[in-house]
């Protein structure tokens, strides 16, 4: 069985382009189910599987883990993509859960902050002018200059920024290998240079290290490290704990459309696939001014 889960997991990576992370969510989907299967209900093989076993272990992960819809749901996709691989294989004649429903998720909106806020955040690794503290600051401005994803901003080298013409070159595998070129504002281009001069050659260790954002031992920044920094300075300014490094690519999202971008635009600079995902964002500007509209006209909100 769990042959048939590497041969369809490295089908993802080379005939789709599939990131790193979204295989590794897949393979961590599919090996919970096929531990199930063989666990709880005794299965050997895909072929012994079927619909019924797929519903009993949605009602398993629903009632006795109490997993998320949104969680679930997850998995029946994986779930469903498996096994329309191994029919097209011709491994299996049939899907056993061509006609399985995942169940429905509720569309919450993203979670941002107010420009407020994020100056205060952006301004907090300014108190130091030492060799982190210029990294720090350098790192909050890039993410909420462009709306990078984490993965892609510490996946970041040097030579893909570009300071003479003011942006970033990201090539995203969330976006599959597609590359989009980014526009920097002046203080996080001059932030940069500051790192890039000050700051950087004091965190590397060996020369032929190409990352742009180093940690203390001078390699490469990790998505952990990244998340660490953020919560410090979130700690220290004194703004809502749920802020993620992600919340800043919320906000710049939503901030962007707030000052009138357009969302085709703003689903480009994100670089997200589908507009339907970007559109999730228009909502919460649309909230957001509807909020400042009521603030500043409704008599009792004054």
């Amino acid at each position: 069985m769990q042959q048939r889960i590497e041969e369809f997991l490295n089908s993802l990576r080379v005939e789709k382009g599939y990131s790193t992370n979204t295989i590794v969510a897949y393979r961590n989907d599919l090996n919970q189910f096929a531990d199930y299967l063989v666990n709880s209900l005794q299965k050997s093989s895909w072929d012994d599987v079927v619909q019924d076993d797929l519903v009993r272990y949605v009602n398993v992960l629903r009632y006795e883990r109490e997993y998320a819809s949104a969680t679930i749901a997850r998995k029946v996709a994986a779930a469903k993509s498996f096994f329309h691989h191994l029919v097209r294989r011709g491994d299996l004649a049939d899907n056993p859960c061509s006609d399985l429903d995942a169940p429905k998720v509720h569309k919450y909106l993203p979670n941002s902050i107010s420009r407020e806020a994020v100056e205060l955040l952006l301004q907090a690794p300014g108190k130091s002018n030492g060799a982190r503290c210029l990294r720090d600051s350098a790192l909050l401005e890039i993410l909420y200059a462009t709306g990078m994803r984490v993965s892609e901003v510490v996946a970041l080298d040097v030579q893909d920024v570009d300071l003479q013409n003011c942006c970033v070159n990201c090539c995203s595998k969330a976006a599959r290998a597609k590359e989009r070129r980014i526009p920097l504002y002046a203080r996080a281009v001059t932030s940069l240079q500051e790192y890039l001069s000050n700051s950087r050659p004091k965190l590397l260790r060996t020369e032929d290290e190409t990352a742009l954002f180093l940690n203390h031992r001078g390699q490469r920044l990790t998505r952990q490290g990244l998340w660490l920094i953020i919560k410090k300075y979130v700690r220290e300014v004194g703004i809502d704990d749920s802020v993620t490094p992600h919340t800043l690519r919320h906000s710049f999202a939503t901030h962007l459309l707030n000052g009138g971008a357009n969302v085709r635009e703003v689903q480009e600079l994100l670089g997200h696939a589908n507009v339907s995902t970007t559109q999730v964002y228009k909502h919460a500007s649309s909230d957001e001014r509807l909020r400042e509209a009521y603030d500043e006209a409704h008599p009792r909100a004054r």
